[in-house]
């Protein structure tokens, strides 16, 4: 006759898991209950809601790059070095509760320049807005330049000589 053996059985997780390690696990899954009436104040940084807007800003598509033609050379040398700066061409004003921003961007040729600008404002409206938690008064957006895709190619074919 067999004998069996009541082992505990690990439950299957409810949702799957990665082996990414611990860093991609979703932000809502704290394991410390939040408690709403401990005293404190929290203030966030200007650099960390200009990071946040140009973050969101680079994700909207039709948007080739950041800042004006200065701070774009600047950026490729710090690519370079693996350097990226997150908040070029993107200058912010930060309240205690509000917060305004102001956006370079290089719109993509042939993209709708007017829906690209607008696209841009709300996803950096709502990243502010959803992550750090100020209410966003303005966010203007300076369309300094359009990229060719012939500019990529003329610059190679010079390189090549």
């Amino acid at each position: 006759m067999a004998t069996q053996e009541n082992t505990p059985t690990p439950a299957a997780p409810a949702t799957p898991q990665s082996s990414a390690g611990r860093v991609d696990r979703p932000f809502a899954s704290t394991r410390v209950a939040l408690d709403d009436s401990a005293a404190g104040r929290t203030t966030i940084a200007d650099g960390v809601v200009a990071k946040v807007a140009g973050i969101a800003a680079r994700e909207v598509a039709g948007v080739y790059a950041l800042g004006g033609g200065g701070a774009r050379a600047f950026g490729a040398l710090r690519e370079v070095v693996n350097a990226t700066d997150l908040t070029q061409g993107v200058k912010v004003e930060v309240g205690e509760t509000q917060a305004a921003a102001d956006i370079t961007i290089v719109v993509e040729y042939p993209a709708p320049i007017q829906e690209v600008a607008a696209s841009v404002r709300a996803a950096v409206a709502g990243a502010i807005s959803r992550l750090v938690g100020l209410e966003v008064v303005e966010v203007n957006v300076d369309v300094n330049d359009v990229h060719l895709p012939s500019d990529d190619t003329s610059a190679d074919e010079s390189r090549v000589s």
